[in-house]
């Protein structure tokens, strides 16, 4: 039966039917969604082609922002992210404008009225994506629609972020999981700063994928898809394998979401501001190369395979390494 829900200027009807392309369309009233809702279906169980149906005329940004959610955005290794971004979007007025009537200036006063909101590289996102749906649409869909995207400017690319864990708070992270009702908190935040692994690769790990004898663990989905296979220090192989082992075929059964909450609670539970888990990411490789692995080893753990990129999470302090120069030249290493 096709679903029928509110939208900001009328009632939209969709179907979703296994082996049939997900399809939907806007009406003003919602007695005209129902009766074409009962047509389409009836086009299906008669075994026609159901249309994906919407002309041109009548197709609205929304009805190719959900198509793409349906259809593209699945098969993405960040789904759960896009997903999000995807209902946001459908929730802005410039989902329902018409395509025959879809222009620049529309994205241009969509991307000032997020930048009140958002910080640049959230916007870019937005953009990006509106970008990409509109690219396929017109593509693989064979919808006739240009894309006003590429005429608009993007907002700047923002600064780096260059946050570094001071002394004490790490200590504060992991002794604030004490008082965390979850058990993956502590473990998750120690392989972070040991391995330098992303939060989505740490919450994929298999008990598998760890290889005790060599020491090392393997990634084999990563953000640039190529799989890896890191070393593991003792801390995170003795971190990892006392984990109490489940049913699960991973070793940390949590959801992104669900994670991202408890992060959030401990952080302002032991009183930390502006530090995104990611941070732990930055702080780890910059240790690495403060323990003084070189570039390629660092890559190997890290997964960059463009050394700049690298660079922009290695934030070196200016007193760490003066004392590493002082500590040289007072055992004669250096003059």
């Amino acid at each position: 039966m096709a679903s029928i829900r509110k939208r900001q200027k009328g009632w939209q009807a969709q179907i979703r039917r296994k082996n049939h392309p997900s399809i939907s369309k806007t009406f003003r009233f919602k007695t005209d969604a129902l009766h074409w809702g009962r047509q389409q279906e009836a086009r299906i169980e008669r075994g026609e082609q159901a249309a994906h149906g919407i002309r041109y005329s009548e197709m609205r940004l929304s009805d190719l922002l959900e198509r793409y959610g349906q259809e593209v955005t699945p098969k993405k290794l960040s789904a759960y992210k896009e997903i999000y971004r995807i209902g946001r979007l459908l929730r802005h007025s410039i989902s329902e404008i018409f395509l025959s009537n879809l222009r620049a200036h529309h994205f241009a006063q969509f991307r000032d009225e997020r930048l009140e909101q958002a910080g640049s590289q959230t916007v870019r996102h937005d953009i990006n994506l509106f970008s990409h749906v509109l690219k396929t649409a017109k593509i693989d869909w064979g919808i006739p629609i240009s894309n006003p995207v590429q005429e608009i400017r993007k907002p700047p690319i923002s600064k780096p972020r260059d946050r570094r864990l001071k002394p004490h708070e790490e200590e504060l992270l992991l002794e604030g999981c004490k008082g965390s009702s979850v058990s993956y908190l502590r473990p998750i935040i120690i392989i972070a700063l040991e391995t330098a692994m992303r939060r989505g690769e740490i919450l994929a790990i298999r008990w598998d994928d760890i290889n005790e004898s060599q020491r090392t663990l393997r990634i084999p989905v990563t953000k640039n898809g190529h799989p890896r296979v890191i070393p593991l220090s003792s801390k995170a192989l003795t971190t990892l394998l006392g984990t109490p082992r489940g049913i699960s075929e991973r070793v940390y059964e949590v959801s992104p979401n669900a994670f991202r909450l408890a992060w959030e609670r401990l952080r302002k539970r032991v009183g930390i501001k502006d530090l995104h888990f990611h941070d732990l990411r930055h702080e780890a490789i910059s240790r690495f190369f403060e323990l003084g692995l070189s570039i390629p080893e660092v890559a190997l753990i890290s997964g960059h395979r463009d050394p700049r990129m690298l660079f922009r999470y290695t934030h070196l302090r200016a007193e760490d390494v003066a004392e590493k120069i002082h500590s040289m030249q007072s055992t004669g290493k250096i003059d």
